[in-house]
């Protein structure tokens, strides 16, 4: 039992689509079947399958992994067989992770395929027939039936009534009733009823093929490659850049071409980030474990950095916003003694059994359920479209009877007979009711001698979740604007997102993409969409085409969703968030998956999202110090006192002390940025960079140190500067992991304080027992880790003061950027 419906899916149908031929009882011939099948093509989707090697090698083609081969074929070369496999290791490793999660996110047009009917019933020849749905041709007569996934586009041609559940391809929150000419899409459902109905489109022709194309289309450029690339770039040009000159600079003093590509080789795999793709991902690999603890599944990686980043929410509204499920609102009482006779009434002219949503919200509306035991349904007639209402036969314990209905208002009016100001005065309660978005059903009863009276109206509503507007608090509290999308009517939308806290400012999403004459890219649509606060009666394409536009205004999007219909809009968005209980083509194209309902647990993945940012960034600023420094000093010194400053075994022990213990910083504490967190490389690259120009100062001051006032051989100063270079390299990681003083909180955590103070008592007792080096005493050991602490105050308030100058150069730019464009657009608001 359902109302009548809200709002009409738009028809699609080819209007080439043959019609059947010959007696429609009969349907087709085999002979035409076989020439349509030919013509038109099997009723499945059809996708293009890509070779799984040529992806694969594909992760093998580009500036890192160029850099990591050319470091495998040197080591090759000069036949360090270590340096090989490590640097082979790390090149698979990057790869497969690529691949891997290239792979989950190709699987939503499976998914999609899943979401087809399998079977149709189908009369050819005069015969009823069970067939594959993939067989289907238009033309055929197919029956419907309750329960049945409908196996193609269809229009109905008998007068019996069937209603389709098509939430999943429009967001609907209620099924549909169909009648004779109307059409019915494949993938959606029918809840009840059945029909016949001839097939209008096949395979790629259906509505559902468009969702699967665009599903096909849709991606977002992963900002995750992006900054991985722009380090990257930047570290192997500065590096290489340094070697080049390192080598000239040799060459010209007449040592051999082998033994100094010998030592730049080491160098540069000790000082380019080799192994920054896979230290990240393994990052987000222990972030991902972290949130699957808050009920959310990550099936791309890269969303973690990208959720960190979202400014746009743009959240569904049936199942997570609100309950997904009707409810009585506030009943208006006419005929009836109180609001619990009329809803006693309603509840009287229900079958539970039939587990009908109106049926389960007007029995949910009773205080006293046990009060139906005092009464006996001798005669049931239920809903149907041409009636439009249920109507009882009760009798009660004490042997009277009387007769019951609910339906809609118009008709329950009419079978009461109301007229002039009585019907006028229902109606405009009818009328403010669908003003908020909420529906209505009329209630009457009959007594014997009597005619029928309107006992009252009561309202229907999908009611906001519990928690949703405290939801929606928090999310504007991190920096999120939400916008509801939704495929509900106008009134509805704007009636939940008033409840909500919402702003009402939600535009019907037909006539905003109608005045832009279908342009899908034009600006005045753009900043339309951008200032909106949500959309109402939205189609597949709709969706998809809003997170496009506001990619284009530089936002970062996360789209919610559940059905078939989102499935485009959440492979397109940064971060496409499958709410619980959605279908496998949404889980199939979303990057996060909730198994908990509602969007708290979104806002719990966006704070931690956000850590793991953190921590990120912490690793990317370190390294890029760590280069910085350690390609300069080494240089500098080889060019001003031309003498290795370190030997090539101390390079490797540096990079496996410093690199190894850097993966605990997965589980580091870090500060919760209240506003979206995205790349600045701007801001890494320059605190980095100059924090690794600091380090070349303090490293050079120590070597001169050691040379002139200490008067060391060449051996224990390449010892000085090897424990010098170790301690530091730590001691700048505790500096980059906060934007705050190094000493305040939040503290570093356990694990990675004691990775950190492992590696410095391994460095200290290589240097104090010469393993591998010359040894050094105890108070030169002292001495160097007094120096460190002095220059890490150093580096640390150097820190702050460029964070203080980024942010003011930062907030100027803005404030600029945002009265230009007042003064272009003064009459539109400008969103951050």
């Amino acid at each position: 039992m359902t109302l009548a419906t809200n709002k009409p899916f738009p028809a699609t149908r080819n209007s080439a689509a043959p019609e059947p031929i010959g007696h429609p009882e009969r349907g087709l011939t085999a002979d035409e079947v076989r020439r349509r099948l030919q013509e038109f093509g099997p009723n499945e989707l059809q996708e293009q399958r890509e070779n799984l090697l040529l992806k694969f090698l594909r992760y093998f083609w580009g500036p890192i992994p160029w850099m990591i081969e050319v470091a495998a074929l040197l080591s090759l070369i000069v036949r360090h067989w270590v340096d090989l496999v490590i640097v082979l290791v790390m090149l698979v490793f990057n790869a497969v992770v690529g691949f891997w999660q290239e792979h989950q996110a190709s699987n939503a047009l499976a998914a999609l395929k899943k979401s087809l009917a399998v079977d149709a019933r189908v009369r050819r020849d005069g015969q009823w027939q069970l067939i594959p749905a993939r067989e289907l041709v238009p033309g055929d007569l197919v029956r419907v039936r309750a329960g049945d996934v409908i196996p193609a586009d269809i229009e109905l041609l008998d007068d019996e009534y069937l209603s389709v559940d098509q939430s999943a391809l429009t967001g609907e929150s209620l099924p549909v009733d169909k009648e004779p000419g109307d059409d019915a899409f494949s993938g959606s459902i029918a809840r009840q009823g059945e029909a016949v109905a001839w097939v209008t489109a096949t395979g790629p022709r259906t509505k559902f093929a468009r969702t699967a194309r665009l599903v096909e289309q849709a991606g977002a450029v992963s900002h995750f490659q992006k900054a991985v690339l722009a380090i990257g770039d930047y570290l192997i040009f500065v590096s290489l850049g340094l070697a080049c000159l390192l080598v000239m600079t040799q060459l010209a003093r007449g040592e051999s071409l082998l033994s100094v590509s010998q030592f730049v080789l080491i160098l540069a795999v000790a000082a380019i980030p080799v192994a920054m793709p896979a230290v990240l991902s393994v990052t987000m690999a222990l972030g991902a474990v972290t949130l699957s603890k808050f009920k959310a599944i990550v099936s791309r990686l890269q969303s973690i950095e990208d959720l960190a980043g979202i400014d746009v929410l743009c959240s569904d509204k049936t199942g997570t916003l609100t309950a997904n499920r009707l409810s009585l609102g506030e009943s208006v009482v006419l005929d009836a003694d109180d609001e619990q006779e009329l809803l006693l009434a309603a509840a009287l002219a229900s079958r539970p059994e039939n587990q009908d949503a109106i049926d389960e919200a007007v029995l949910g509306g009773l205080t006293d359920v046990n009060a139906l035991k005092e009464y006996t349904q001798t005669h049931f007639v239920p809903f149907d479209a041409k009636r439009k209402r249920t109507e009882a036969d009760v009798r009660a314990r004490n042997g009277q009877t009387f007769r019951v209905a609910k339906g809609a208002p118009q008709v329950i009016f009419d079978l009461c007979g109301l007229s002039g100001p009585e019907r006028d005065a229902a109606q405009r309660h009818v009328d403010a009711f669908a003003a908020r978005g909420f529906r209505t059903l009329g209630v009457a009863r009959l007594r014997p001698n009597d005619h029928w009276r309107l006992l009252g109206i009561t309202p229907l509503y999908d009611p906001p979740r519990e928690d949703s507007a405290d939801i929606v608090a928090r999310a504007r509290a991190h920096g999120l604007t939400v916008k509801m999308v939704t495929g509900d009517n106008l009134a509805i939308a704007r009636e939940t997102s008033r409840q909500l806290g919402l702003q009402t400012n939600i535009l019907h999403a037909d006539e905003v993409f109608a005045k832009v004459d279908g342009s899908p890219t034009s600006p005045d649509l753009d900043a339309q969409i951008e200032t909106a606060d949500g959309f109402a009666q939205v189609y597949p394409e709709h969706k998809y085409a809003i997170v496009q536009a506001l990619q284009r205004r530089g936002h970062l999007v996360g789209m919610t969703g559940d059905g078939v219909n989102d499935a485009p809009a959440l492979k397109q968005a940064e971060v496409g968030i499958a709410v619980s209980g959605a279908t496998n083509a949404a889980q199939a194209a979303a990057s996060l998956v909730l198994t908990a309902p509602g969007l708290g647990v979104i806002i719990q993945a966006i704070e931690e999202s956000r850590r793991i940012f953190e921590r990120m960034t912490s690793y990317a600023m370190y390294r890029i110090t760590e280069t910085i420094r350690i390609m300069f000093f080494v240089v500098l010194a080889m060019i001003v006192f031309n003498f290795y400053p370190i030997t090539t075994v101390m390079i490797i022990l540096l990079a496996l002390l410093n690199d190894l213990p850097i993966l605990t910083i997965a589980y580091d504490n870090t500060w919760l940025d209240p506003l979206p967190a995205r790349w600045n490389m701007r801001r890494v690259l320059t605190v980095a960079t100059i924090l690794g120009l600091i380090g070349v100062v303090e490293t050079f001051g120590l070597l001169l140190i050691g040379k002139l006032w200490l008067g060391l051989g060449l051996a224990t100063l390449q010892s000085l500067i090897y424990l010098k270079l170790a301690v530091a390299g730590h001691l700048t990681l505790l500096v980059v992991r906060t934007r705050h003083p190094f000493w305040t909180r939040p503290f570093p955590a356990r694990v990675l304080l004691g990775a950190v103070l492992g590696t410095q008592l391994v460095a200290v007792l290589i240097v104090s027992l010469g393993i591998l080096v010359a040894p050094l005493p105890l108070s030169y050991v002292a001495f160097v880790w007094a120096y460190c602490l002095v220059w890490v105050v150093i580096e640390d308030r150097a820190k702050l003061h460029i964070l203080r100058h980024l942010d003011c150069c930062g907030k100027r730019h803005r404030s600029f950027v945002e009265r230009l464009q007042q003064n272009l657009h003064p009459h539109q608001h400008v969103m951050g």
